[in-house]
């Protein structure tokens, strides 16, 4: 395993995160505790030191069994955990990225991980109510009570982030070093506004479902595994983008598949590498042979035809205003006609 820097930071960590949201079967599809073992202990002896958890997954199990997990080697792992979401309930304050919330969550965090700290705490999901400066503000106090060493944000949009990170600056106050989003050869539309920022900002990326919720891997479509995947079907309708355009990617990731003698995930993943900007997928598995499947991505090359094929296949319109930037009548007069004699 190779590590990199995470974003405007000097925090190392290894260039895939285990995703633990299958720690524990409360929901009914997830990993028992010895199996659940079984994959952080391979992905441990594999250099794996990124670990990626919420207060809200399998409702609190999966960092109770990561707090069992880490005893004698805590100080080696980067621990992950993120604050925002609740169960339905009665209490308004139970959920939202508001102060209040953001003080229990991390409190009730740190016992069920038994831990003192928490390396990279992240903001779950933008809840659109919340004053920017609260959040920010709140993150700081975190930070300077020694409880979070670093914070991210997941799920928010572009122009939020770059707001909250401009903040933080002006203020004095801890930025975002990490962002986590939605990002596979099925999801590419965060290349329009989402990755450009990361890249200015210079945030590191972490890619939750690089996957696409188990399509990439071909088991919705008569490859790969044969066991049925964690969503059903039907679930998976509100989530799944243009069926044709899906069918086009799937055949694509299973080309490139068969000619390497890999797996579809593994093509998959490994596409992740070829990004703009470094990119650090989260790795979910139920079971310990998914964990390996997965890992082995990382010794995997594709090369430049392969690549071809799976950006053709996955392409997506960025629509205006980068479509517009890109039209010669525009490029001219911006540049004096002189944009390819300009180094930049």
């Amino acid at each position: 395993m190779r590590y990199r820097l995470l974003g405007n930071s000097g925090l190392r960590v290894s260039e895939a995160a285990l995703g633990t949201m299958t720690f524990g079967d409360d929901w009914g599809w997830g990993a028992a505790q010895d199996e659940a073992r079984k994959v952080y202990d391979a992905f441990r002896e594999a250099g794996g030191n990124f670990i990626d958890t919420a207060n809200l997954y399998t409702n609190g199990t999966s960092e109770s069994f990561l707090g069992e997990f880490m005893k004698g080697h805590r100080q080696s792992v980067v621990m992950a955990t993120k604050y925002t979401n609740a169960a339905p309930g009665t209490d308004p304050n139970a959920a939202g990225n508001q102060r209040k919330n953001m003080m229990q969550a991390v409190e009730a965090s740190l016992k069920r991980l038994k831990t003192d700290y928490i390396d990279l705490y992240w903001v779950h999901i933008w809840d659109q109510m919340t004053p920017v400066e609260e959040v920010m503000r709140g993150l700081d106090d975190l930070v300077r009570g020694g409880k979070v060493l670093y914070v991210g944000i997941s799920d928010a949009p572009a122009w939020w982030i770059a707001q909250a990170n401009t903040l933080a600056h002006l203020r004095g106050w801890l930025p975002f070093i990490g962002l986590q989003l939605e990002y596979s050869l099925i999801e590419r539309t965060v290349e329009r506004e989402l990755i450009p920022m990361a890249k200015a900002l210079n945030l590191g990326l972490t890619a939750w479902s690089p996957l696409a919720n188990g399509v990439l891997t071909g088991k919705y479509h008569g490859h790969g595994s044969s066991e049925p995947g964690r969503m059903s079907s039907d679930m998976m309708k509100p989530f799944m983008p243009e069926q044709q355009r899906t069918d086009r990617i799937v055949a694509a990731v299973k080309t490139v598949s068969d000619e390497l003698g890999r797996s579809m995930a593994q093509v998959a993943l490994a596409w992740l590498r070829y990004r703009p900007v470094p990119v650090i997928p989260i790795i979910g598995a139920r079971k310990l042979s998914q964990l390996q499947d997965n890992l082995a991505s990382f010794d995997l090359t594709l090369s430049a035809d392969q690549l071809t094929t799976l950006d053709k296949a996955s392409r997506i319109e960025l629509g205006f205003p980068h479509d517009f930037y890109a039209k010669e009548l525009v490029r001219t007069p911006v540049y004096g006609g002189l944009r390819e004699q300009i180094l930049s």
